[in-house]
């Protein structure tokens, strides 16, 4: 059995955004590395199983839902993980298998729509205004996706349906896993205004403190702050929070967008001076980036890195290989190369960046909002 929601406006609502008439679902398969795996595996069924290394230095790029059980987390170091769950199961990534599912999962899509935007392997937004034949509405739509992806792949997917991107993907993660959640356009507004800023697509860790300093601690705060303060504390970004807060998303489903690179990068709370403490940051930038890449099946030739000194000067260095990569291994190598000219540092570098660009084949984009980290010593 799945969970199905649907929130419809409470009857003294004010609020009705203009949906445009679009109808937009957001598929996110639940724990697609460590289903997978338990899929493949009989003997990992019902096991807390963590996708990723096990070295000192290893992160989990996926947890089985019997593993978040214990707190465990995609991007949360292993040697933590193991402590939180002294039983835990460590898998090697398998992409091969990932990006088989995957496609599998997209040849679905398909039948129903040719507006699909991939967000990663795992998950993609479709836009099925125009309706089908044989399943009218959205959410027919979305049940028959889930119940095809269920028998053709052996895996569970949740899906949010909704007037918009921004409120389908937080839909999709509402009943998780193996859920459904309809927001129709007059309940969006009162929707989002229940929600903790921290569930905010595109609101990090580090925006979260800021807005909570401003004294904003859900969508309801968020909508009584003026277009002014939200500009003058986030700059560009204030546009989007002061529309999402309202239910408001104008963004299309773009089928053909094409990713140029793929980047991770850091500031440091305090200025970093040693080699063992940059080049540490490298090898983990390493192994993020190569992970996306892995998710959005790309390889690339151009590896750059870039230096935030103290007095905010900022250099980038590049290297150009023969070949594409997709490694983390190379990634850090190339970039310990480009780091090594450029010691030792006589001002503290702030902050760190790894990027691999030169992609030889064009495919479709992993939307990637700016990822806000602070590194504590």
């Amino acid at each position: 059995m799945y969970r199905l929601c649907s929130v419809d406006a409470p009857e003294d609502s004010a609020h009705r955004p203009d949906s445009d008439g679009r109808k937009i679902i957001h598929i996110d398969m639940d724990a697609f590395y460590a289903s997978v795996e338990q899929r493949d595996d009989p003997s990992l069924r019902g096991k807390p199983v963590a996708v990723g290394g096990t070295r000192e230095r290893g992160v989990v790029a996926a947890a089985s839902y019997e593993a978040r059980a214990y707190g465990v987390r995609s991007a949360m170091a292993s040697s933590q993980a193991r402590r939180m769950c002294p039983d835990l199961v460590f898998v090697k990534p398998r992409f091969d298998a990932y990006k088989a599912v995957s496609r599998q999962i997209h040849e679905i899509f398909a039948d129903f729509t040719p507006l699909i935007e991939p967000l990663s392997l795992d998950e993609a937004y479709l836009d099925v205004s125009a309706g089908h034949p044989e399943f009218g509405s959205a959410t027919a739509i979305a049940q028959e996706i889930r119940r095809r992806i269920k028998a053709e792949t052996g895996l569970t997917a949740s899906a949010g349906v909704s007037y918009n991107k921004f409120i389908a993907k937080i839909a999709s993660d509402q009943n998780k896993p193996n859920g459904i959640c309809v927001v129709r356009p007059d309940a969006g507004p009162d929707f989002v205004g229940k929600l903790p800023i921290g569930r905010f697509h595109g609101i990090g860790p580090v925006t979260a403190k800021r807005m909570e300093k401003l004294g904003i601690h859900t969508g309801a705060d968020l909508r009584r702050a003026s277009r002014e303060l939200l500009d003058r504390h986030f700059g560009k970004s204030g546009n989007y929070y002061y529309l999402a807060a309202r239910g408001i998303d104008h963004r299309q489903v773009k089928p053909d967008r094409v990713r140029k690179s793929i980047g991770h990068e850091t500031t440091f709370f305090q200025d970093v001076f040693a080699h063992d403490e940059m080049a540490a940051f490298f090898r983990d930038a390493s192994e993020t980036v190569a992970r996306h890449a892995a998710r959005s099946g790309k390889a690339g030739r151009t590896v750059s890195i870039k230096l935030r000194y103290a007095d905010f000067r900022t250099i980038t260095r590049a290297k150009t290989l023969p070949v594409p990569i997709d490694d983390a291994g190379t990634v850090a190598e190339v970039a310990l190369a480009l780091l090594a000219p450029l010691e030792p540092v006589e001002q503290g570098v702030r902050l760190l960046g790894v990027t691999l660009s030169g992609f030889d084949v064009p495919e479709v984009e992993v939307e990637q909002l700016e990822l806000e980290l602070i590194a504590f010593p």
